[in-house]
């Protein structure tokens, strides 16, 4: 099991440490709610190094990207992110990641930690474009700053202008007098924040300079960050997508352009023309009880319709609310539907995404 720069320094701030993806990652420190609450109304710092950074570089990087990506890579410029996704031969997606146009012909994908040696595999694999495949992942940390108050924070410690820097895009400076972090406003909450890339020597002094300020920080651990991500209807790779679904339908038509060729291309335009049996949607529980991941969902009828993919009771809005696939005939808002809590069945109703506004 791979740690962090900073586990021990996680333990002693009383975080429970288990084994996420690989590495021993603080799940929670004061309490899942807590450190929800405190995301949403004031600010929180999470370390999720186990992030994967892999620099791509080379005369036809553009082209390449545009081959495994489904996103448009040609709308980048530099300092500009992109949401996006690798396809797969079967229709389903490699994973999903975040682009970042560092200059021309040089860009960063930020890959999912459970897979990173899946993704190098696959990129290296349709690497037929003379690009450079660097692999930084364990030269790097990420913290992410993130919470109404990020931007109060942080401008302490930096002089770049943060309020300039608009939702996915990023700047290149000094942060706490360390040079060269990738200083990038983006996040897994849905609340305003940054995500901050730097190297491994540098980790310590960024985290204790952010703890410096006049703003009161908290660190956030996992089960708050998943919490916080499905209040929002984020996708998470292994749950809501994997090998097996489609960008179409989890509701990742917007990532997925039909203005450029890409591995798998026929077969994902084919359901974006022709529709989708099943449909990623958001259901909010009516009855007692939390649905959790794989739990069976039935028609009316007791027909077996869907899976859930992601479930928890919602500490904004004080209510189960869970993520499932669902036949497309069922995939309306305001469908009623019922999922299998061991032997018993509590109704839920589709909702729109996010659940959180």
């Amino acid at each position: 099991m791979k740690q962090l720069v900073l586990s021990e320094l996680h333990k002693n701030l009383g975080g429970k440490m288990v084994e996420f993806a690989g590495y021993n990652m603080p799940v929670q420190y004061e309490g899942v709610k807590s450190e929800h609450h405190t995301v949403r109304n004031e600010v929180g710092v999470f370390d999720v190094s186990h992030m994967g950074e892999v620099f791509v570089s080379g005369e036809k990087s553009l082209d390449f990207l545009q081959y495994i990506t489904t996103n448009d890579v040609s709308n980048l410029t530099p300092g500009k992110i992109q949401y996006t996704c690798l396809p797969n031969t079967k229709g389903g997606i490699v994973d999903d990641l975040l682009l970042y146009m560092i200059s021309k012909n040089n860009y960063l994908l930020v890959v999912n930690a459970s897979n990173m040696e899946k993704d190098l595999a696959w990129i290296n694999k349709h690497n037929t474009f003379g690009c450079s495949i660097d692999n930084q992942s364990d030269n790097y940390s990420l913290l992410a700053i993130q919470g109404p108050k990020a931007i109060k924070l942080l401008q302490e410690l930096t002089n770049i202008n943060l309020s300039e820097i608009k939702y996915y895009n990023f700047k290149i400076g000094a942060i706490a007098e360390i040079e060269d972090v990738i200083i990038s406003r983006t996040g897994y909450t849905g609340e305003i924040g940054f995500e901050l890339y730097v190297k491994n020597e540098s980790t310590k002094k960024l985290w204790d300079a952010i703890f410096s300020t006049s703003v009161e920080l908290k660190p956030i651990g996992l089960a708050a960050r998943d919490t916080l991500r499905l209040e929002k209807g984020f996708c998470l790779y292994g749950n809501d997508i994997n090998d097996s679904t489609s960008p179409i339908e989890a509701g990742l038509g917007w990532i997925t352009k039909f203005t450029k060729e890409f591995i798998n291309y026929e077969e994902l335009k084919a359901q974006k023309e022709g529709g989708v049996s099943r449909k990623l949607v958001g259901l909010e529980i009516i009855d007692k009880g939390i649905a959790r991941k794989d739990y069976p969902i039935i028609d009316s009828k007791r027909n077996e319709i869907g899976i859930v993919t992601s479930g928890t009771m919602s500490p904004s809005l004080s209510k189960a609310i869970a993520m499932a696939y669902v036949s497309k005939e069922l995939s309306g808002i305001g469908s009623e539907v019922y999922i299998m809590v061991r032997k018993k069945q509590i109704k839920a109703v589709v909702v729109a995404l996010p659940f959180l506004k």
